[in-house]
């Protein structure tokens, strides 16, 4: 059910919103929420978890993703990530931007260490496929990130696109497969972030970012994904879903492989 009026953004963040398809919302995380997250961080990249979080600990590599790569899922194995996933503020500012209750639906954490590659454009409900509706992305700033250390770029307006099949990426930059080629007349631009912001961004905004240029910066970010709770359908990589209070939400799994067929279901996921 549709919600009456706005209940913690303002009618210019919620414009901002509808048209940029993104908006940076600061002070949801308090000081000591943060470093909880990195502390709960820390930990987990010392240990490997089969089929969520592998990374080479010790094991030399020209590669630091290897060494730090992306942790998957991590609300499936932690107590501290799930709880942070269900962050009252966040699903506050999800709420509005919805106009209805979300249900969380995946957790990621990146290390992004110095010199590790970034992610080609793409759009993240090529990999989620919420029917109907659409999926929100919350990307929390664990550290400061801007163009040197691999900080995020949006192409503003391009949440009005329709899902786009991708091209190859450069994979000598890029650690995913997979491209999207934002329109002609418009520019990826750097989102700028101090530590503790959190960017939320619709489903279809074509985004991604450059490799860490820095010797001796991360840009770690806590990223969660969100669906409207009248959804019906999601990837099957994404259930269950989560209200608010923890309690799992099974709805039904996308079978059709999305605008772009299932032959894309090979390549990397999300």
């Amino acid at each position: 059910m549709m919600k009456a009026g706005l209940q913690v953004l303002t009618e210019e963040q919620m414009h901002q919103f509808q048209t940029e398809g993104y908006l940076i919302v600061k002070g949801l995380f308090s000081p000591d929420d943060i470093r909880s997250i990195e502390d709960t961080f820390e930990a987990i990249s010392h240990t490997v978890v089969p089929g969520l979080f592998e990374p080479k600990v010790e094991e030399g590599t020209d590669d630091p993703l290897k060494r730090y790569p992306r942790v998957m899922h991590p609300h499936r194995f932690n107590e501290t990530a799930k709880a942070y996933m269900l962050h009252r503020p966040v699903l506050d500012v999800l709420s509005d931007l919805y106009g209805e209750e979300a249900l969380a639906a995946q957790s990621m954490f990146y290390y992004k260490p110095p010199g590790s590659r970034g992610q080609a454009l793409h759009q993240d409900n090529f990999y989620l496929k919420v029917e109907p509706g659409n999926c929100i992305a919350a990307w929390t700033a664990i550290d400061a990130a801007d163009m040197d250390n691999g900080g995020l770029l949006v192409v503003p307006r391009t949440n009005e696109l329709e899902i786009s099949c991708p091209e190859l990426a450069d994979v000598t930059e890029s650690f995913t497969k997979h491209y999207v080629k934002p329109p002609k007349d418009e520019k990826a631009i750097p989102a700028i972030m101090d530590k503790g912001d959190v960017l939320f961004f619709n489903g279809n905004l074509i985004h991604g970012s450059y490799r860490n240029k820095t010797k001796d910066r991360f840009r770690r970010a806590f990223i969660c994904h969100y669906a409207n709770a009248s959804a019906t359908q999601i990837s099957g990589f994404y259930r269950p879903l989560y209200r608010a209070d923890g309690t799992p939400v099974d709805i039904e799994a996308t079978t059709t492989g999305g605008p772009c067929g299932t032959e894309f279901d090979a390549l990397y996921p999300h």
